[in-house]
């Protein structure tokens, strides 16, 4: 093998697997919030929790923001596959990374929702949503714990790029 790929590929680190604890702890959560929601919450009809909150049951068939929700059904299985290669790639990346651990937790979180959403399209052919927060009368979309998951691990990861990667083990 050449010296350049020796150098650039990183033996797989099992350990690094206990970070998935997160990844079951976002799986479980989303899923009971979400089977609450549905049990709990009438589509589109809003229960107010604060003044800029509400929980409001939705479905959504697209991806962020309901992109391509109305595309006509094959939205379902392109948003499913791009889920399922993340997922393995955010896997892969995860045993064979030397991140820190900053980054090593965010991949568990954005992993967790990933599957979390992936459950949903495959098992329900749409996504359940449920927090809804409002101010002046706009409301951003609704998303739930998966998608909350993932925002946080994509920060995370923007934390530690503009930190340089000083928590690195």
């Amino acid at each position: 093998m050449p010296d350049v790929l020796k150098a650039t590929t990183h033996p797989i680190d099992w350990q690094r697997l206990h970070w998935l604890w997160i990844t079951l702890v976002v799986l479980v959560l989303d899923q009971w919030s979400k089977g609450w929601a549905e049990a709990a919450l009438r589509m589109y009809q809003p229960m107010e929790v604060l003044p800029f909150f509400n929980l409001t049951l939705a479905y959504n068939e697209g991806a962020a923001f309901s992109f391509l929700a109305g595309a006509g059904g094959w939205q379902r299985w392109f948003f499913a596959g791009i889920a399922l290669i993340a997922s393995i790639v955010i896997l892969v990346w995860l045993v064979r990374g030397r991140d820190s651990r900053m980054v090593a937790a965010a991949l568990a979180l954005i992993l967790g929702g990933a599957l979390g959403n992936l459950w949903d399209r495959l098992a329900l052919g749409h996504v359940v949503d449920f927090l809804d927060f409002h101010w002046a009368g706009y409301h951003f979309p609704a998303f739930n714990i998966a998608d909350s998951a993932i925002t946080v691990g994509a920060a995370l990861i923007i934390l530690d790029m503009l930190l340089g990667g000083r928590g690195h083990e």
